[in-house]
């Protein structure tokens, strides 16, 4: 069946799915393969669950005339959302980055949302799969699409750019970022750019922010849009305090490094012409979610946890930004950052050397990495030894910074605080 004639029964409904434990009634279930499970096997229960149809890549699953048999599901769900976009004729904003991209996403998301119907990428599914079926989730109804691209190798964004055919980009920074992947920081510059490539070949437009020189030299042959003028940054004690156009905008969010977050979703807003009030309302009450810049009060301390992802370039952020709080008896709880291949000894060290020149109060460092390095502060191989020793020692009247590669879990902290 070609792209077409599947877009016909496609849009009758809508609907995709994954996964048989979530299927909607009048769905297009789309059997996809991983490392360790085949989708075509639940073809039959997709159907019987109220799937319309079921989309397979292997003739012995195609049992009834309910089941389309087609020579690769995840190129054909890839090429369905590409024609879908393409359907919809509607504006699309791409972004990606080292860093901030999911909240950058949803600052811009919240804005746009207060004059417009849109949809943007839920949570951070911003993979292969992820943003054809964030395309595949607009609909007549959505008047701007804001589609969020993330990759650990070169290409990935080139080819996620092919899909979603964006109007509009935004690179929120280049950090030291899956250098597993990418080789080296040069590597992710380039990888990022890619984006970048998209937007110059098909004369599309690019938002840029003034004060990173990469971004203004990597985009001086596209179309820009740079941040708006009249942003001012107030402080950061710890949420992050604005000025645009002589009004007071307070955030919700914690860390100097937001600030760039913010001035871009404002930036997006005036371009399509969201009021200032819409704007200021929008920001302050956006609230960071899901480990993300979040602060919780326990009975004993103050959290700010910020577990969700790690690197090089966001720890030390984090780090400056938390030494740069009026708070006193503060806390660092830090564990490894991952997918840094060959540059893993030396950037833990490096963070490690930075932690030692800001002199924060108590350091607590958690993973193998952090623990072959040379410090004078307490390290922990395991989470359980750092659990048995926060049991024993527990923290009382800190301010303290969680925060880990997403393998770390290092939420789990906050109980024991």
């Amino acid at each position: 069946m070609n792209i077409e004639d599947l877009y016909k029964l496609y849009i009758t409904h809508g609907l995709v799915d994954t996964d048989t434990r979530n299927i909607r009634k009048n769905t297009m279930f789309f059997a996809l393969k991983g490392e360790t499970f085949n989708g075509n096997k639940f073809a039959e229960e997709a159907i019987a669950n109220g799937a319309s149809y079921a989309v397979v890549d292997e003739a012995i699953y195609k049992t009834s005339e309910q089941i389309i048999l087609v020579d690769d599901v995840l190129q054909t769900l890839q090429k369905l959302a590409n024609y879908h976009r393409n359907q919809l004729k509607l504006p699309i904003i791409a972004l990606t980055g080292s860093n901030g991209k999911t909240t950058t996403k949803e600052l811009i998301n919240a804005v746009l949302s207060k004059k417009y119907k849109t949809t943007a990428t839920v949570g951070n599914l911003n993979n292969h799969i992820g943003v054809p079926l964030t395309l595949l989730s607009m609909n007549k109804d959505t008047e701007i699409g804001i589609v969020e691209m993330g990759a650990n190798h070169h290409k990935e964004i080139a080819f996620l750019s092919e899909i979603a055919n964006p109007d509009y980009g935004y690179i929120t920074n280049f950090g030291s970022a899956h250098l597993e992947g990418f080789g080296s920081l040069e590597g992710v510059v380039r990888a990022k750019s890619e984006l970048y490539d998209f937007l110059k070949n098909h004369k599309k437009k690019v938002f840029v922010n003034p004060n990173d020189a990469i971004q203004v030299e990597k985009t001086r042959d596209i179309e820009t849009i740079m941040f708006a003028k009249d942003i001012q940054f107030v402080d950061a004690d710890p949420f992050v305090k604005l000025s645009y156009r002589g009004k007071d905008i307070n955030s919700n969010l914690i860390g100097v490094y937001n600030f760039a977050n913010l001035s871009v979703a404002i930036t997006i807003g005036e371009y399509f012409n969201v009021t200032l009030e819409q704007i200021k309302e929008a920001i302050e009450n956006y609230i960071s979610s899901n480990n993300r810049s979040q602060v919780i009060n326990t009975e004993r301390n103050k959290i700010i946890l910020d577990a969700y992802n790690a690197n090089p370039t966001s720890m030390k952020a984090a780090l400056e930004s938390f030494k740069e709080l009026k708070a006193t008896n503060k806390t660092v709880i830090l564990g490894d950052m991952f997918e840094l291949g060959e540059y893993s000894s030396d950037e833990h060290q490096t963070i490690t050397n930075l932690i030692q020149d800001l002199n924060i109060d108590t350091v607590f460092l958690i993973g193998k990495n952090f623990h072959k390095t040379v410090t004078k502060n307490t390290k922990f191989e395991t989470f359980d030894e750092l659990k048995e020793h926060l049991i024993t020692n527990p923290i009382e009247n800190s301010t303290i910074l969680i925060k880990g590669s997403r393998g770390m879990a290092l939420e789990r902290v906050v109980e024991l605080c």
